[in-house]
């Protein structure tokens, strides 16, 4: 069996693609434009394509070439809270690049197509923990293109026969997330901020609340989401089962890291949802979900990872698409 890994650099994707080839006999496709991964990251087993997936006919030629039986999408910019201000790039990089995946798997009469989503797309109007039943209700650009390419895929399903299960992923963390970012992965912005020497930086009061999620703990529940027939058309959600304020989960890490007198650095509060967790019941009876590995373990884990890193240069936008309304932590 042939399986596709877009965003196979990064963490998600590298990842899974370990673990496959760790524990299957199956060949391994990966994909990834390496605009937010890194080519270390990425298993010297797994066959790897370097290309943007917004050109149809680069992915046209991979699953001519590759054949693949299962495909897992992975690949995304996640920076929620950056997306108003990118519109043009969040869209074709979230969802054009998504459609021309789901084009092909039609074409190619993949037998499972495995979605990551994001809790983003629940929004702002319910009271948490959210549930797969919700209407989506998304607030930021980022979280209309999830939801866009949930819609799609639920139209391939009815008119082409595409089998798929759409995973919502809670706030996963660990080793080979990119630190490097200035806008997206909160705990890997603060680690990069601490090796720099730089206070860890929280919009507003820092009441937000989220369930953070260890990646290794969803890897194997992710690979059982194109296993099991009982996942098919499923909506999931996937991670943690315990909730922590900005303000709590930045004390663990300043706590791990060595830093605990380290005072974080308040900015102007952002566009965002304040309170976001998701019920995981669902997770546990298909996918075979544990928790397994609390904030406090992961961020040591990921915290020594982190320190081993090179010393590479932060991204940051030289210029943004829109400027109207952004945030003046980002002007600088």
């Amino acid at each position: 069996m042939v399986v596709l890994v877009t965003g196979v650099a990064g963490l998600l994707g590298s990842r899974l693609a370990d673990w496959i080839v760790n524990n299957t006999e199956h060949k391994v496709i990966g994909v990834d434009d390496l605009s937010g991964g890194y080519s270390e990251n990425v298993n010297s087993k797994v066959k790897f394509y370097e290309f943007d997936l917004t050109d149809l006919s680069q992915v046209e030629g991979v699953f001519q070439n590759e054949k693949p039986d299962i495909v897992y999408h992975f690949a995304a910019y996640a920076a929620e809270g950056l997306s108003p201000f990118i519109r043009k790039y969040n869209y074709e990089n979230n969802l054009i690049a998504s459609t021309n995946l789901i084009t092909c798997s039609i074409e190619y009469e993949v037998s499972r197509f495995v979605f990551a989503s994001s809790m983003s797309v629940y929004g702002d109007s319910y009271e948490p923990p959210f549930s797969e039943e919700l209407q989506q209700r998304p607030i930021d650009p980022y979280a209309v293109a999830k939801y866009a390419v949930e819609m799609d895929l639920k139209i391939a399903r009815d008119q082409h026969g595409l089998n798929y299960t759409i995973v919502r992923p809670h706030n996963f963390y660990g080793i080979n997330q990119n630190i490097w970012d200035k806008y997206r992965n909160v705990l890997g912005i603060w680690m990069y901020q601490l090796i720099n020497n730089m206070q860890p930086t929280i919009f507003g009061d820092g009441e937000q609340k989220r369930a953070f999620s260890y990646v290794d703990d969803s890897i194997q529940p992710f690979w059982n989401a194109s296993q099991n027939e009982n996942c098919i058309g499923e909506i999931i959600n996937l991670g943690g089962i315990k909730e922590y304020s900005i303000n709590d989960a930045c004390k663990v890490l300043l706590e791990v890291s060595g830093n605990s007198k380290v005072q974080p650095l308040y900015l102007e509060e952002r566009h965002e949802t304040k309170y976001a967790w998701s019920t995981w019941e669902k997770s546990v009876e298909l996918l075979d979900f544990k928790h397994e590995i609390d904030i406090y373990e992961g961020l040591e884990r990921m915290w020594k990872w982190a320190l081993k890193q090179p010393n590479r240069n932060r991204f940051i936008w030289s210029k943004y698409e829109l400027t109207k309304g952004l945030y003046g932590y980002w002007k600088s």
